[in-house]
């Protein structure tokens, strides 16, 4: 993890702890902890100043720090116009040379393949919506889908 990726994101509180060694990144969303180091300092999402997408529930995440692309956003893309061209953009801003990913990115990395993850995702989910006996889930970067007979709908009857 650059440092000045880790100094840019943490609180002002956080900032006053920071270790003087390497800090790693935790992407697993099933732990509060975002940076950590060797010799048990950690940051949790509290001492962030910005949401980290892969702490969060699938829903309306934000995927781009640097140019605000969220699934929402790439969902709202996808109902008014059946595409989305996120991934389009991104790739734009990279070969202009504005991307800041290496800072903003809590991950201190490309937000591309996250772009392009979360545009799967939302289509996906978008597949599946208004069906009321299936459950969409995403956790370590896998789609799960689910059955549920109690949420089932009834059959249409026949009389």
């Amino acid at each position: 993890m650059d440092r000045v990726t880790v100094k840019a994101l943490l609180t002002e509180a956080a900032l006053q702890r920071m270790p003087q060694g390497d800090l790693r990144f935790c992407p697993d969303a099933d732990c509060d902890v975002v940076y950590f180091d060797a010799d048990g300092v950690s940051f949790a999402t509290t001492e962030v100043r910005v949401p980290v997408l892969q702490k969060l529930p699938f829903g309306a995440r934000q995927v781009c720090y640097c140019f605000g692309e969220s699934e929402a956003s790439i969902r709202t893309e996808l109902e008014l116009t059946g595409a989305s061209s996120a991934t389009a953009r991104i790739r734009d801003h990279i070969a202009a040379g504005r991307c800041a990913c290496d800072v903003r990115n809590p991950r201190g990395a490309c937000c591309l393949g996250d772009v392009i993850a979360a545009t799967e995702r939302v289509k996906a989910a978008r597949s599946v919506d208004g069906v009321q006996d299936l459950t969409v889930s995403y956790a370590k970067g896998k789609a799960e889908v689910a059955y549920d007979p109690a949420k089932a709908s009834p059959l249409p009857s026949h009389r």
